[in-house]
């Protein structure tokens, strides 16, 4: 018997407590793997997309937005919700058009992660980009963010000083970068 399976929680009934544009919360019960019984609050989230937007001389664009519940700016990869029947590439190069005013039809998966494994379902989808032209930046009404060029091993560099400290950048910077020097379509300089 694969004692794996013995972790395994089963849903016995599950309420939303909150729907909001973005997030829908819900209070499970849960029947444990010893039979006792317990609840799981989450958040249901439609999942994102991410990019690393990469030039041949090695800078990448990065974005600098505000966020709310830590009061603070940002560095930030330009990432986006999937939007409901959205294929996760379009989100991509959506997101890298409206938040980076970058466009291109050359870009690679890198991966996927789970941000928030014990409170949320979201998964990030990872990409880079390349062979970038610039195009106006088409940002949401309610959205502020200012772009940045900087080399790709400065922003590596800034991850392990604490200078970038936004966990889905982070994660990001570091995958993207192994899957460059491994799979990049040009060798980076800087």
């Amino acid at each position: 018997m694969n004692e794996h399976k013995l972790l395994v929680e089963k849903k016995l009934n599950s309420k939303e407590v909150f729907k909001g544009k973005l997030l829908h919360v819900f209070y499970d019960e849960v029947e444990l793997p010893d039979g006792t019984v317990s609840s799981r609050e989450w958040i249901k989230h439609p999942g994102a997309c991410a990019v690393v937007p990469v030039f041949e001389n090695g800078d990448i664009m990065m974005i600098r937005q505000f966020r709310y519940p830590m009061a603070q700016i940002f560095w930030e990869v330009p990432a986006g919700k999937i939007d409901a029947g959205e294929p996760q590439d379009k989100t991509a190069m959506r997101e890298l058009e409206e938040e980076a005013g970058v466009a291109t039809g050359d870009f690679g998966y890198v991966g996927h992660f789970y941000p928030g494994i014990g409170y949320s379902d979201e998964v990030i989808h990872i990409y880079t980009a390349w062979n970038l032209d610039s195009v106006p930046q088409k940002v949401d009404d309610d959205e502020f963010v200012t772009k940045e060029r900087i080399p790709f091993k400065e922003a590596v560099n800034m991850v392990h000083t604490g200078e970038i400290n936004d966990g889905k950048t982070v994660i990001c910077l570091l995958r993207a970068w192994e899957w460059w020097k491994e799979s990049g379509p040009f060798k980076l300089t800087n």
